[in-house]
């Protein structure tokens, strides 16, 4: 190109723009070039820590409740909080959707943090469950079969599975944290 100004123009940047970076990462070096947001938090968006941890564990201890039914259950434990307040923390914390909570709790429970589940939560895993089940088989003209049978959980991994598959003689098994369908 031959020009510095048309150079940075092409490539949508001022030279002032440029020499201000170049000196930020001469004295900062890497965290000069991250992309820091200036913005200060706003605390007034926030809800109480005791609140948030609140909603936080009503969507592990009953993960089939919507916002609405969590808000009106965190009510008559004397918290009041908005359902839209209640979505809000969930979806800062990843558990705005019913199997994204399943996930949690699972997680919760590989962890060894609860060793006995709640009636809501096991029917919340018994509706997931059923939800992943195979409802037909599969025709086909070849001899085989496949099966995943569930082993167990094991703290830190989560839900093991082992999978076998087989073919006239030939036999082979997997364990993984998947399930196939």
């Amino acid at each position: 190109m031959g020009n510095v100004s048309k150079a940075f123009n092409v490539m949508g940047y001022s030279r002032d723009r440029f020499y201000r970076f170049q000196e930020l990462y001469e004295k900062l070096e890497e965290l000069a070039l991250q992309d820091l947001s200036r913005r200060k938090p706003n605390p007034k968006n926030r809800i109480e820590p005791e609140k948030e941890k609140a909603v936080k564990k009503m969507a592990i201890d009953f993960p089939a409740y919507g916002q609405q039914r969590a808000s009106n259950e965190l009510k008559k434990q004397g918290i009041i909080v908005a359902p839209a307040t209640v979505r809000s923390v969930w979806i800062r914390h990843d558990l705005e959707t019913f199997s994204k909570r399943l996930k949690t709790l699972e997680a919760f429970m590989a962890q060894g943090n609860s060793l006995v589940l709640t009636e809501s939560q096991v029917q919340a895993l018994e509706k997931r469950k059923l939800e992943k089940q195979v409802e037909s088989e599969i025709e086909t003209e070849h001899l085989g079969c496949q099966d995943t049978y569930y082993v167990g959980t094991i703290k830190g991994v989560g839900r093991i599975y082992q999978q076998t598959y087989s073919y006239l003689k030939w036999r082979w098994q997997n364990f993984t944290t998947e399930r196939m369908r």
